[in-house]
């Protein structure tokens, strides 16, 4: 049956997270399509992954039978978190905007995932064409046009990293004015935060359901 790879990344927990309410749209459409299907799911906020070390990381380039014992604990973790996405018939992400960029968690769950030769940049990675929904939710707007536009690090980012480098077929969903019932100086865009989070859950489920029909033809 298909499996799902689920990455929630924001700090938030339930309803109180942007990117978890769409993502959890995106979810529960999916197994609506495929009820006995896998998901796999990594909360980076609840239990982050380890920072890439240098033995994480020189592991990487080194025959095994060469690893010192530091080395080939190290890149163990870093497999079995490659392993994840090399299984996924589809992988969804929650990725808020944190600073203008993307959460800590996220960016070290990334640094063991990408592995030149294996996972980045190699004709044979079993990575190439699945396709990852990417729920970039962000408290303002950074949409092309708008005055902080220079200021939109995580789709340009996400795109580079799992698109160009790893293979995958990138889509984003991007909730936007997550802040607005939140900050009184942003009360007049309420209505536009709504319909920018119903529009987020919309696609989710509608993006959920093509993919997993088109898994499953």
């Amino acid at each position: 049956m298909a499996t799902l790879l689920h990455i929630d990344s924001s700090v938030l927990p339930g309803s109180a997270s942007a990117s978890r309410v769409v993502t959890d749209a995106f979810r529960a459409a999916w197994l609506e399509q495929h009820p006995a299907g896998t998901v796999v799911y990594r909360d980076l906020a609840a239990e982050p992954v380890p920072h890439i070390t240098a033995e994480a990381h020189t592991a990487g380039f080194a025959a095994p039978d060469t690893h010192s014992p530091e080395q080939a604990e190290a890149f163990a973790a870093r497999v079995k978190l490659i392993e994840e996405v090399e299984n996924a018939d589809a992988i969804l992400i929650g990725a808020p905007m944190y600073n203008f960029s993307i959460p800590s968690t996220l960016k070290a769950w990334l640094d063991n995932v990408v592995l030149v030769g294996r996972t980045a940049m190699a004709e044979d990675s079993k990575l190439k064409g699945t396709p990852v929904t990417v729920v970039a939710s962000r408290g303002g707007s950074y949409a092309p046009g708008t005055p902080r536009e220079g200021y939109e690090y995580v789709q340009n980012y996400l795109e580079a990293v799992l698109g160009d480098m790893l293979g995958l077929e990138v889509d984003f969903i991007v909730p936007e004015l997550t802040m607005a019932p939140h900050n009184p100086g942003m009360t007049e865009l309420v209505p536009l935060f709504e319909a920018s989070r119903d529009k987020a859950l919309q696609d989710a489920a509608t993006k959920a359901k093509d993919i997993a029909q088109r898994i499953a033809a």
